[in-house]
């Protein structure tokens, strides 16, 4: 088994990838933010080693860094991604600076492998699934932000030792997901009968399940890259539409209310069309999804279904203004 880190930890999907590598026997140090809602940790106290490092310092950083001495780093920490968090200074020092601080230490410590987390974002609008070679064309500070960062990983895959990695995650959605999201939001309304307000029924997304985003997580770290610095779409190749999703959930729920289409406003983000290209993760690490959007949406809403009181939890959440 590994040392392993994970910055990020405490977020959605690093929290699952913490859970999965704790199952799987290694010594997981996770990094999170100070101050940061560690709720998605709760029950692993006794399975992993938390650590407060803010990555913008390089100081606490490197600090946290040598204590773990970690042989494999997964980098999913980040700000920007939520329509919350819009400082644009604080999102490059995060995405940007906090990226160039945590892998200088980890190379200088010797980790085996560095696997960086970027975002489809990065592609900015597309009219089709686009693969990694093509150019980025950020529309955000926060996809733009990413680009650097991954541009940062590549260029510094060429002289390093450690073998560095970054995936670009299509729209992950399962078990600790941010509880005002689409999905969760659909299954919590959805177990009491009901339809949450909606936007253009054409808005669509490339659902990813978060147990396959998790294993393209593991293959990275594991298996050699075609090229250093390599970059990797991690999708299903498969666009759903808000209308198919909330069919999806009227299904699972045996919901008769009707959809009220445009009774929330599109987001400045929203488009209808958002599709990745996994070919290159399947070719050369092995990755593919295995799980379609109708088993994941189910397997979600059980299991909320079975934690009452996180089910309580999201109710609560997605209560809370903003």
């Amino acid at each position: 088994m590994s040392r392993v880190l994970v910055s990020g930890a405490a977020g959605f999907v690093g929290a699952n990838l913490v859970r999965r590598l704790a199952e799987d026997g290694h010594e997981v140090t996770a990094l999170v933010r100070p101050g940061s809602d560690r709720w998605r940790l709760d029950g692993l106290s006794e399975a992993i080693r938390i650590v407060e490092a803010d990555l913008r310092d390089t100081n606490s950083t490197g600090h946290a860094v040598r204590a773990a001495h970690p042989e494999r780093v997964f980098h999913l920490a980040a700000w920007g991604g939520y329509s919350w968090q819009t400082d644009p200074a604080r999102i490059a020092e995060t995405l940007v600076s906090g990226t160039v601080n945590l892998l200088n230490a980890c190379i200088e410590t010797g980790a085996d492998s560095f696997v960086n987390t970027g975002s489809s974002s990065e592609y900015g609008y597309q009219d089709h699934a686009p693969e990694e070679s093509e150019t980025p064309v950020p529309n955000s500070p926060y996809a733009t932000a990413k680009v650097a960062a991954t541009v940062h990983c590549r260029q510094a895959a060429g002289a390093a030792r450690t073998r560095i990695v970054t995936l670009r995650p299509y729209s992950a959605y399962g078990p600790w997901e941010e509880p005002n999201r689409l999905v969760p939001t659909l299954i919590v309304k959805g177990i009491r009968g009901e339809l949450p307000p909606l936007v253009n029924p054409d808005v669509a997304r490339d659902f990813l399940w978060i147990g396959d985003l998790v294993e393209a997580y593991l293959l990275a770290a594991e298996r050699e890259p075609h090229e250093p610095g390599a970059v990797y779409n991690v999708a299903t190749g498969v666009q759903t539409t808000i209308r198919q999703a909330v069919e999806v959930a009227r299904a699972e729920f045996a919901i008769k209310a009707e959809p009220q289409w445009g009774s929330m406003p599109d987001r400045s983000w929203d488009t209808t069309c958002w599709i990745g290209n996994p070919g290159l993760i399947e070719r050369t690490l092995g990755w593919a999804p295995t799980v379609e959007f109708a088993d994941g949406f189910h397997r979600t809403a059980a299991w909320l279904r079975s934690n009452p009181a996180l089910l309580d939890s999201y109710s609560f959440r997605q209560s809370k203004p903003g």
